[in-house]
């Protein structure tokens, strides 16, 4: 499928509602975006509303893939490093493909143009993002050139007797 990647669209309120929309597909269909199953848009809005006012304020910045219609399909969220001595690498979060596109290298894309895009912004060298132990996406991100850099044991926790490692990731970007 034709999916175009965009830094920073204007936010409507149609891409607001194709986010959330495309985070509770994510989640209902298992990713680790934050939520588990079952989860309706209504109960990712005031999360996705954290991530919009932190765009307005200039501290996070969207890339989203749409299909030619304007559909939502994929995101990630760049937001920059606060501390002093951290200003040269930015978080990678809420990284996201429709679960119906999953395997057919849209993914690949979407990690591509993130990193293009954070090559682009000044000083910016590497970029960090954790992800959920037990699924198998860190090998999806070591493909796009990420190393894992450090693992915290049972730090997330999906039910009293299921505890997952909490997995960084690194990418330099030279």
């Amino acid at each position: 499928m034709d999916v175009r990647f965009d830094l920073d669209p204007s936010v409507t309120p149609g891409l607001r509602d194709g986010i959330c929309a495309l985070w509770a597909d994510v989640s209902n269909a298992g990713g680790a975006v934050g939520f588990l199953p079952p989860v309706a848009p209504e109960e990712i809005r005031p999360d996705l509303l954290t991530h919009l006012t932190a765009m307005a304020e200039g501290r996070t910045r969207l890339m989203v893939g749409r299909d030619p219609e304007g559909r939502v399909l994929a995101t990630a969220f760049l937001t920059f490093n606060g501390h002093r001595l951290m200003t040269h690498w930015l978080w990678v979060y809420t990284v996201m493909v429709h679960p119906s596109l999953q395997g057919q290298g849209t993914g690949s894309r979407l990690m591509a143009a993130v990193a293009e895009a954070a090559r682009g912004f000044d000083g910016v060298t590497a970029l960090r993002l954790t992800c959920r132990g037990g699924t198998g996406v860190h090998r999806f991100y070591e493909a796009c050139g990420y190393k894992e850099v450090g693992r915290v044991p049972g730090a997330i926790k999906l039910a009293d007797d299921d505890f997952r490692d909490d997995v960084t990731m690194w990418l330099e970007l030279s």
